[in-house]
C-alpha cells in the first residue's frame, strides 16, 4: 500500500469511526488483568483514509492511541464521483471484500467494518459484500487492500502509454 503523508492542517480535520473495541484479559498470580484493544478507521471524506489498532487499560485512552496510530497509516484512494472507479476484491488473510461500483442514489450497502472505511474515504454509492472472515480487524485490512489497488482511467492510460480516448 502507497503510504500518505497529510499535512498536519488536513489529519485535523479526520473524521474517526471506532469499528470495535475489544476487551482482552491476562491471567496473573492476583487475578485476571483486563485491557481494552481499539480498531478505528480515520479519513477526510475525499479519498483519504487510514486505520489503527490502540491498546490501554481504560477504553478512551485505547480509541486516543488507535486514532494516533491512523493518522500514521494514510493512503489515498482514486474515486470517480461519489463512487470507485471499478469492481475490485481486496484480500487479507482470511478476510475478502467484494466491492463494486453503484448508481448514484444507491447509497452505501456495506456492513460494520467495511461501512467504516467506505463512510470515512467519502464514497456515497457502492455495493460491497464481506466474505469469509468476519473479524473486523481483517475485514478493515482487507477492504484497504482493495481500495490500494483501485485506479482510475488516467492511471490506466499514463501506465499504458496512451490517452484516455484511446483507453475509453
Amino acid at each position: 500500500m502507497a503510504r500518505f503523508d497529510a499535512p498536519r492542517s488536513q489529519q485535523d480535520e479526520m473524521k474517526e469511526h471506532v469499528v470495535a473495541i475489544n476487551r482482552v484479559s491476562k491471567t496473573v498470580k492476583g487475578g485476571r488483568i483486563f485491557k481494552f484493544a481499539a480498531l478505528v478507521v480515520v479519513g477526510d471524506g475525499n479519498g483519504t483514509v487510514g486505520f489503527g489498532i490502540g491498546k490501554a487499560g481504560e477504553v478512551p485512552d485505547a480509541i486516543r492511541k488507535g486514532i494516533e496510530d491512523a493518522k500514521k497509516n494514510l493512503i489515498k484512494i482514486s474515486l470517480r464521483g461519489t463512487t470507485i472507479p471499478h469492481e475490485i476484491i481486496g484480500e487479507f488473510g482470511a478476510g475478502k471484500v467484494l466491492m463494486k461500483p453503484a448508481a448514484p442514489g444507491t447509497g452505501v450497502i456495506a456492513g460494520g467494518p467495511v461501512r467504516a472505511v467506505v463512510e470515512a474515504v467519502g464514497i456515497r454509492d457502492i455495493r460491497t459484500k464481506a466474505l469469509r472472515s468476519n473479524n473486523p480487524c481483517n475485514v478493515v485490512r482487507a477492504t484497504l487492500a482493495g481500495m490500494a489497488q483501485l485506479r482510475n482511467v488516467e492511471e490506466v492510460a499514463a501506465i499504458r502509454g496512451k490517452s484516455v480516448k484511446d483507453i475509453l
